[in-house]
């Protein structure tokens, strides 16, 4: 696994031996050519080894959160972070997702990219959107993009409209845009 483009393009990433199914290279160069990710604040959601949201700083994201659970992909995470010397632009949240969605919301965080990967048979992504879609961690024109298995897309979510999908074997990538709504800030913080 490599990171596919921008300055640390090349580079390899470790993933761990179990507990993650990192996206594969080309699906995320296919997902990246139609983001804008420069000057970015990104969350990824079930960042397993860091593959997204280290692709979005390679290719000029300002910062990124990487929210993730487990013992093995933390850690897998945390190597690549370091080896790649990402430091500075980037933030390792360790608990369980819906948890640190409330607890960065608490402290005023706003996210212009959030990248979901959940596992594919669990309901983390449906939860997860709910709760971004309710919070005010999206600024008007937020992208989230959500990976699935084709099998089981992620449902319609008020506040997020879908921009697009693409199917890569199994796997599905939805693309969707936050919309203004009551509450919700119309800049990024």
């Amino acid at each position: 696994m490599r990171v596919t483009g921008g300055v640390l393009g090349g580079r390899r990433l470790r993933a761990p031996r179990q507990g993650a199914r990192p996206t594969a290279d080309r699906v995320r160069e296919s997902l990246f050519a139609r983001l804008d990710v420069e000057g970015a604040h990104v969350l990824d959601l079930f960042a397993g080894s860091g593959a997204l949201g280290i692709e979005a700083l390679s290719r000029g994201a300002a910062h990124a959160v990487f929210v993730e659970q487990a013992p093995r992909c933390l850690a897998a995470l945390r190597a690549n972070l370091a080896e790649l010397a990402l430091g500075a632009r980037a933030e390792v949240v360790a608990g369980e997702a819906l948890r640190a969605l409330r607890r960065l919301e608490a402290t005023g965080r706003h996210f212009e990219l959030v990248l979901l990967d959940p596992p594919y048979a669990s309901d983390d992504a449906a939860r997860a959107l709910e709760v971004l879609a309710r919070s005010e961690l999206l600024p008007e024109g937020a992208i989230v993009v959500v990976e699935s298995s084709r099998h089981r897309p992620p449902p319609a979510v008020g506040g997020l409209e879908p921009i697009d999908e693409r199917r890569y074997g199994d796997t599905l990538i939805c693309r969707l845009r936050a919309s203004a709504r009551g509450g919700r800030r119309s800049e990024p913080g």
